[in-house]
């Protein structure tokens, strides 16, 4: 037992590596954030209230969240497609589309919505077939958040498919399991702490999202602005505390809905050990 205590790690410098690692997280990470609160709390608390309860905010808050929900769920279907894909089968052009995946990381956010904006206006290439607008709409914003977003669900389902070994696929379609039956007793359950941790950061991304749905979305008042839009037109005005004050409240709920998320992500990786 006192050997195991006293075992140390075979690369050395644990020590210097948490000081750095704590240093950086605490400027780059809670620095930001501590500033923001400090802030913020200096508006008061009943001004804080006002400023979140302010019918345009709570209209670009619910907007965000609502268009960021549906944006999870459709890559949460498409994105694990795309995964099981990718791992699956092999096909010609498959090292183009596994690069494809990545393009909205590489890409400029701004390149992308003034591509979506080009496409689905009015006038553009694809718009001009739709009978309801699509660019500068809600509808818009739905569909910049889906592009953007959608690596995040792929890269977290892709490594877990890629270690699910056919075999067990096989040994339960020996047993008389159809195809659903065998995605959700033995598929699903493997998939799901990876889909909850990719629908975790893809949520919280989405809602914060801003280059690439400025140019798509109209910033219409009440009918298609997001939050961060409110946040740059009171920095315009040089309102620096409703900023904070919004910035803030955007903060907690994607915490809270991280939170949640990891937490239960937790647990179900605690009930796949015991099973295992």
């Amino acid at each position: 037992m006192q050997f195991l205590l006293k075992q140390k790690s075979i690369l050395p410098g644990f020590g210097l590596s948490l000081g750095i690692s704590v240093f950086c997280l605490s400027l780059l990470v809670v620095l930001p954030f501590a500033a923001l609160i400090t802030v913020t709390a200096g508006m008061g608390w009943s001004a804080f209230v006002n400023t979140i309860a302010d019918e345009r905010v709570l209209a670009a808050v619910f907007l965000s969240l609502r268009l960021s929900f549906y944006a999870t769920l459709t890559n949460v279907f498409f994105g694990t497609l795309v995964a099981w894909v990718l791992v699956r089968y092999e096909f010609p052009g498959k090292a183009i589309m596994n690069a494809l995946v990545d393009l909205p990381f590489a890409l400029p956010t701004a390149v992308t919505g003034i591509a979506l904006a080009t496409l689905y206006s009015p006038n553009g290439w694809l718009g001009q077939f739709f009978s309801q607008k699509i660019a500068f709409s809600p509808a818009g914003i739905f569909l910049a958040l889906v592009v953007v977003s959608l690596p995040f669900i792929v890269r977290a389902v892709q490594p877990v498919l890629e270690e699910l070994q056919p075999e067990l696929e096989e040994a339960a379609a020996s047993l008389g399991a159809n195809r659903w039956t065998t995605f959700r007793r033995v598929i699903l359950p493997e998939l799901t702490p990876a889909l909850l941790m990719g629908s975790g950061m893809m949520f919280a991304r989405a809602t914060g999202e801003y280059g690439s749905v400025i140019f798509i979305a109209g910033n219409i008042p009440m009918v298609s602005e997001i939050l961060p839009v409110i946040i740059t037109a009171k920095l315009e005005m040089f309102d620096i505390q409703g900023a904070s004050a919004v910035a803030l409240f955007m903060l907690i709920i994607a915490f809270v809905i991280l939170f949640m998320i990891n937490a239960t992500q937790w647990r179900l990786s605690r009930r796949l050990e015991a099973r295992a």
